[in-house]
Formats: C-alpha cells, structure tokens, sequence
C-alpha cells in the first residue's frame, strides 16, 4: 500500500516518491511542438526531464527549448528508439497512425516497454486499436487527452482526461503533472478520448450556440457590450463566453486560439461516436452542419470566435 510520507526527515521513500524519482530519469520524446505541445515541451524541460523532439514543419519555433537543452530528432522511428516515453501531440486520428504505423514511424524504432502518451483528440475505435498495435509490439499505450487552451499549456495547466490501467497511470503521473494541474483517469485506454469528445462537444457546441446569438443581435442592432453584460450576468454566463469577449468587444480573436477546421474535426468525431453508441446527436449534427459551412466558406483556418462575423455576413436560407 502506498503511503503519504510522514513527518521524519530522511526515512524511506513513499511510492509516490519513487515514482517521481523513476520518472526523472526517464528520457522523454515530444511529437507535435505546436501550440499546445511548445507549452507542454518547455515544462517537462522545466522540471529537468531529458527531452528530445521531432523536427517538423508545423512546429512553433524550437530556439528557446534549444536553449533549454532540448534535442531534436529527424524520424519518429530516431526519437522512439532514443527515448522510454513518447508523447503524442497531433491533430487527430490519421495523424497518430501516421506517425505510429507509417514509414520511419514510431514502431519501426520502439523499444520493448516504451509507453506511448497519445495527448491528441482522437476517435476511441481508433484509439484502443493502436493501443493493441502497440502491445503486440512489446509497448504500452494510454490517451491522455487535454482540454484549455495554449495559454494553460504554457502555464503548465492543463487538464488532462486518462485512459489507462491502474498500474500506468500512476508510473505516468508524475510526467503529467509537469504540465497539468488537474488530472482525471476516466477508466481504460479508450476513456480519455471518448470524455474529450464529450467535453468538446459542449464547449466547442456553447462557442457556437452564442456566436449564433450574437451575430442576430449584431443584425438587430443590439450593442455587443450589452449582449456581453446581459448574458454574463445570467445564464449565458460561463467559460464560452468569456473567450468570445474579447472579439464581441474588439473583434480579437485571440481568446479562443483554435480553428474552426480543428472544431469541426472534433465535432466529426462526436458524431461519429454518438452514431457507434447509437445515442441522439441531432443538436450536434446542426452544430456540425453550422461549422462545415463556415469551414467552406472561409477555408477553416480562422479561429472560432470569427465564426460570429461569418454568420452575422450569412443571409438566413
């Protein structure tokens, strides 16, 4: 049984603290410097892990982790034979296979016992198969998805949804605490990304629902700082709407840094999971519907709080 430690200076280690101890000399790899996995590499760096890095064209800039002693690699098959523990910070599911089952991938270069952190938003089908993949090829696998934002990811807290046994979820913890402050294991592998999608869903379904509501009130001539006021002050009120202020107020986007392609990638999945699960989704597919539109009509890479100004220009059908 694993105990807290007790007040006596210089007894024995409690498992929490060998477990912290192990964990910091494992060398740790990074697949995915964008804008959330920069936050989460420059904090494992932070706390003294051994970090290496895949070089790749969509990763936010490297020199200050470079600075920092972070190494890079050239091929996720390099980078997995180099480190004990490998993260995962792609966009979805095609990438993650990608990077784990394709040419110069992660298992060509495994080694027998790495764990593989899959830290992206991913479909669960697709998830608890790479997990057995992964197995067959002597490694162990748990999704450890994140919700906030890029800013959290910098600050080192995030929140983190696990799907894991027992057993590596407490080996891993330590690791995640680096760059989370609130950690939930949700059950096995699998349990994370299908609460990710769920959370998602409503968060990325509430942005929506009032960028629906603030561009009629734009087209019926109510002031934004009064459709702010009113609903922070009532049942509007709440997280969705803090990150759309500051584009209600002064058309910045930058409250909510996430595409509106990556929000309906997101709300695919969840639809697609619903329809596995053969749970009503028909809210989600009108969420769904309204971002594809908006993903056609501007090419996606806009942030989600500019969906208010896309559907305030859209005549109704």
């Amino acid at each position: 049984m694993c105990r807290w430690p007790g007040p006596t200076a210089g007894g024995p280690l409690s498992c929490i603290q060998r477990k912290e101890t192990d964990m910091k000399h494992k060398k740790i790899g990074l697949i995915g410097v964008g804008l959330m996995g920069h936050g989460i590499a420059t904090n494992i760096a932070r706390h003294g892990h051994p970090l290496s890095v895949l070089e790749h064209e969509g990763n936010q800039p490297l020199d200050g982790l470079k600075a920092a002693g972070v190494s890079t690699c050239v091929s996720a098959k390099e980078l997995a034979a180099a480190v004990d523990v490998l993260l995962l910070c792609v966009t979805g599911s095609p990438q993650v296979e990608a990077v784990l089952l394709g040419d110069e991938g992660v298992l060509q270069g495994m080694r027998k016992g790495t764990v593989i952190i899959d830290c992206s938003t991913a479909i669960p089908a697709s998830t608890e198969r790479l997990a057995k993949v992964v197995a067959e090829a002597g490694g162990r696998f748990m999704d450890a998805a994140m919700t906030r934002t890029p800013k959290e990811a910098a600050e080192g807290r995030l929140n983190l949804l696990v799907g894991a046994d027992e057993a590596l979820f407490d080996e891993c913890r330590p690791l995640l605490a680096c760059f989370a402050e609130n950690i939930t294991h949700c059950g096995p592998v699998g349990s994370g990304h299908r609460m990710k999608l769920l959370h998602n869903y409503v968060s990325l379904g509430s942005v929506s629902l009032i960028a629906e509501a603030a561009a009629c009130a734009q087209r019926a001539g109510v002031a934004p700082e009064v459709f702010v006021d009113v609903l922070s002050k009532g049942g509007g009120g709440g997280t969705a709407l803090e990150r759309l202020k500051p584009f209600l107020a002064q058309q910045d986007p930058s409250g909510l840094r996430f595409t509106m392609a990556n929000a309906l990638k997101d709300l695919g999945y969840y639809t697609a999971m619903a329809q596995d699960s053969q749970a009503p989704h028909t809210i989600a597919e009108g969420v769904r519907q309204t971002l594809a539109q908006a993903v056609e009509s501007t090419g996606g890479q806009r942030l989600l709080p500019e969906l208010v100004a896309v559907l305030a220009a859209r005549d109704a059908a």
